[in-house]
């Protein structure tokens, strides 16, 4: 029984990760209906296992529920995009702030020093080349997955886990995207600086400092949206096809929304009626 169970489980993370995998590829349209048989087929696995990712993926959101059944992949407004990285920033630097407050072990921190060690090997390179970013990558990914366990919170690990499966919430969701920008030894620089910086504010138990250099940290990703939307390069941000850009209306529509600033003192009619 225990041996059925562990096979049925294994088979929905397989099942999960391709269809992921086919989402942000673009194999699967935007705004298109998900086929349960087509997936049985594409996959190889049993539609037990298929409805199993299906759940889970509209759990992290790159597919939505149909309200006839069924679902859909989703599509993403740069907004909505900009708002999880926000999330996220403000997430991992209430991380950092905790971590700094309540002390971290000093095998958490030669890990983190280890993950940046790694960074700098990297941007040490003479050409950065397609291996090299992924090596960034993965060193960046490991860096920050160290952050978040020193808070020593499983709530705040969880949540964060959760905003990061986001699309594109990752600390590392447009780094590869901006692999041929003249300026990208020198954007992973800064990031590798406030990467040591924060470390610096956790240990000197800084928790304000740690906070605020965390979150100043994700206007990187902010940034690298908004490059990657400008100019998406074919393979190097795989899911940016499912991000559309904030149409005018809704722009103008939020401005609108803005209340006009009040005028100080009374309003002219109560004046005009005082004197009448």
């Amino acid at each position: 029984m225990n041996v059925y169970i562990e096979a049925a489980g294994s088979q929905s993370l397989r099942a999960q990760l391709r269809l992921r995998e086919l989402i942000l590829a673009g194999a699967l349209a935007p705004g298109a209906r998900i086929a349960e048989l087509a997936l049985v087929e594409r996959i190889g696995v049993s539609r037990t296992p298929i409805r199993a990712a299906l759940l889970r993926l509209e759990q992290e959101g790159l597919l939505q529920a149909l309200p006839g059944g069924g679902y859909a992949v989703r599509v993403f407004s740069e907004r909505e995009v900009a708002d999880a990285i926000e999330l996220r920033g403000t997430l991992e630097g209430l991380a950092a702030r905790l971590a700094a407050e309540r002390g971290v072990a000093p095998q958490a921190l030669a890990e983190a020093r280890a993950a940046l060690a790694g960074i700098d090997a990297v941007l040490g390179q003479a050409a950065l080349d397609d291996a090299q970013f992924q090596r960034y990558v993965a060193c960046n990914e490991r860096f920050h997955q160290l952050l978040h366990g020193m808070a020593g919170s499983a709530v705040l690990a969880r949540e964060i886990e959760r905003v990061v499966r986001l699309p594109f919430a990752s600390p590392s969701a447009f780094v590869v995207q901006q692999a041929d920008s003249p300026r990208a030894r020198d954007m992973l620089i800064v990031a590798q600086d406030q990467h040591r910086q924060v470390l610096d504010a956790i240990e000197r138990r800084e928790g304000a400092r740690a906070e605020a250099i965390v979150r100043e940290h994700a206007r990187i990703a902010q940034r690298n949206l908004r490059e990657a939307m400008a100019a998406p390069q074919e393979g190097r941000a795989p899911g940016v096809r499912l991000v559309v850009p904030e149409p005018p209306a809704a722009v103008a529509a939020v401005q609108d929304a803005v209340p006009a600033p009040r005028r100080r003192g009374r309003p002219r009619r109560a004046i005009a009626d005082r004197h009448s």
